[in-house]
Order: C-alpha cells, then sequence, then structure tokens
C-alpha cells in the first residue's frame, strides 16, 4: 500500500509500504478515501511538533474512510465491514475523568495526535481503534466526511460547548476563507445570527457574502474593530471567533460588546500577544481557549451534514501525490474553504 511519509522538515515522499496485518481486538481495518488539510499538517510538516516525534512519520490529521475488516469479538455496537466512518485523531486513554465525562479533548494522558505526534491517515489502509471511529450518515460525501474531525468537531466545541453561541447573537467571524471560518460562518447563520467577518484580500470579499455574512471587511484594508464598532452603534458584538492571533487580537478584544466572549483555537500569525487587563475586567470579557473536539462534537458535526443544514466549503481537491502542493497553497492562504486529498 502507498503513504505518505514525513522523512524530514518539508520534506515529503509517497512511499510503498507493507500492508497492515489483519486488525487486533478492539481494532478495525479502514480504507482511507480522502484526507482534508488543516493548519495543524501544516505545522508538523514545517517541523513544529508540540512534542517529541520520531520520523519518517505518515502524515494526515483528518480524514474518512471505509472499514474493511474489524478485529475478534466485535460487539455489535461496534463497526462493521462497508460501514463509513470518519477518524477522532486523538489518542486518547478513555479512563481519565475527562474521557469518562465524554470531553475527550481535555484527555489527561493522550498518547497523541495521529499525523502529527505518531503515524497518521493519509495512508491507503490503517488499521484503528474502533472506539476512534464515528459513523458518516448517508448521503454525505467522502469529500465532505473528511472535513468533520478537526473543522467541523473544532468549530462545534468552539461555538457552542465554549462561547455558548444563541439564536440572534452578533459574532465576528476572523479568516472567514479558512475552512473553520467558513464553517463558523455557515453554524453561525444555520441558527440564525448576525454574522461580521473579516478577510485578507478583496477577491474573498464575495465568496463569505455568498456563505451569508451579513458584512465582510478586508482587515488589511480596512480597521475591522471600528467598521464593527460603527454598524453595531458602539455596542460591539456578543462572540468573536479568534484563530488569527496577534495581528487581530487587539481588535478583536475592542470589537466585543461587555460581557463579551471571545473563543481562540489558533494563532497563526504568531504565538504571543499583549492584552490590555483594564478592558478585560472593565468590560468583563470572557476569554476561551479552545482545542480539537470531543467525540461528539464530531458526530454532531456529521449530523449537520446529513441533514443538509451546514456542508462544508471545499477550496480544491487533488490526488494523493499532490499533498505537498496543497500545504504549499494552505501557506500561502490563497484558499477559501477546506484542500481534499483523494487517496484511491
Amino acid at each position: 500500500m502507498r503513504a505518505l511519509r514525513l522523512i524530514a522538515e518539508r520534506q515529503l515522499v509517497l512511499e510503498d509500504l507493507a500492508e497492515p496485518p489483519p486488525p487486533s481486538r478492539g481494532e478495525a481495518r479502514v480504507r482511507i478515501r480522502a484526507v482534508s488539510l488543516n493548519h495543524i499538517d501544516l505545522w508538523g510538516h514545517r517541523g513544529m511538533a508540540f512534542a517529541k516525534r520520531k520520523l519518517p512519520i505518515t502524515v494526515g490529521v483528518e480524514a474518512a474512510g471505509e472499514v474493511e475488516a474489524v478485529g475478534p469479538d466485535m460487539g455489535p455496537d461496534g463497526p462493521k465491514p462497508g460501514d463509513r466512518v470518519v477518524v477522532y485523531g486523538g489518542l486518547i486513554c478513555r479512563k481519565c475523568k475527562a474521557c469518562r465525562a465524554g470531553r475527550e479533548n481535555l484527555c489527561e494522558n493522550v498518547a497523541g495526535i495521529m499525523g502529527f505526534h505518531v503515524d497518521g491517515l493519509a495512508a491507503e489502509i490503517v488499521n484503528l481503534p474502533a472506539h476512534l471511529l464515528i459513523p458518516v450518515p448517508a448521503g454525505v460525501s467522502w469529500s465532505q466526511a473528511a472535513c468533520a474531525s478537526v473543522t467541523f468537531g473544532t468549530v462545534q466545541h468552539m461555538l457552542f460547548d465554549n462561547a455558548k453561541l444563541e439564536p440572534g447573537e452578533t459574532i465576528l467571524v476572523h479568516a472567514a476563507g479558512s475552512g473553520v471560518g467558513s464553517t463558523a460562518i455557515l453554524m453561525a447563520k444555520e441558527i440564525g445570527c448576525t454574522v461580521f467577518a473579516t478577510v485578507g484580500d478583496d477577491d474573498k470579499l464575495a465568496k463569505a457574502k455568498a456563505l451569508g455574512a451579513d458584512y465582510v471587511i478586508n482587515y488589511r484594508s480596512d480597521r475591522f474593530e471600528g467598521v464593527v464598532r460603527r454598524l453595531t452603534g458602539k455596542r460591539g458584538v456578543d462572540v468573536v471567533f479568534e484563530h488569527v492571533g496577534p495581528a487581530t487580537w487587539a481588535g478583536s478584544m475592542f470589537s466585543l460588546t461587555k460581557g463579551g466572549r471571545l473563543v481562540t483555537c489558533g494563532s497563526t500569525s504568531g504565538i504571543s500577544t499583549d492584552i490590555n487587563l483594564f478592558q478585560l475586567f472593565q468590560q468583563q470579557i470572557r476569554i476561551f481557549g479552545s482545542f480539537g473536539a470531543s467525540i461528539r462534537n464530531v458526530a454532531d458535526g456529521l449530523a449537520k451534514m446529513g441533514s443538509g443544514r451546514v456542508l462544508p466549503v471545499i477550496d480544491s481537491e487533488i490526488p494523493m501525490a499532490e499533498f505537498g502542493k496543497g500545504l504549499e497553497r494552505l501557506e500561502s492562504r490563497q484558499v477559501f474553504g477546506k484542500i481534499i486529498v483523494h487517496i484511491p
């Protein structure tokens, strides 16, 4: 079988490897059909792993595929051959308090993230723990399903577990052209929110409006916080969806109403920023850090896809051999939505 292997920083090769053995107890053999690219793939490609890892490593963090076989004594609730599934990429312990409460992204003993710390999903065939497989609803394509575990799950967790976004509220979504940004717009509009969105170039203005954003601002040419304050009558928005970092942080804080909530899952423009503490406590702003998603979040995102209420925005679809080019495109920020890699 073939797998995409990172052999050194920014050096990807498509290798022929031996197929994995038959799945053991508690495992399922999955033929991967599609992988979607995320900034965590880019961080790993650059060598920005948050923990020690050993190269070479199979890449790919977010994927969907079909169960080919299961290990012995798989119970009736486990996956079955022919099932279409997405993969939860965190190697969780299932024993700690967080895991038992269904908050797997807070696992106290997580053994790593597939495709980042340990071998991942950009391979034709992978043996996986059965408890990490989540069923795909009928009518959801491979490309759409491949956006469930990181993209849809992350946004579900950010908006509804952390920020507690409510129907009719106002929200500012940064980087509307990103996978999580475009998904956040769609999920917020689906419950009737007023959405302000930022983009980095004028070519993306119309695309963000087409998704349903009520107001779209090019943050490189306009001070988005000034536009938000003006259009809300100086009130500000209820929620800011952050994942850019230092380049937008101060403006994000200023865009919030009293008691507003800022939720952040990333920092693509850097890792450090200043916070005006007077503003923080006087305005009673609440800041939520958000990483990954629970299995429930992924399932909830898939349910939205299955109902047709919210579908991922696809930028482009490429073959396995062009995975590296896809990462280059993602790094250039000339994307709008998700880049999907098809595995034959």
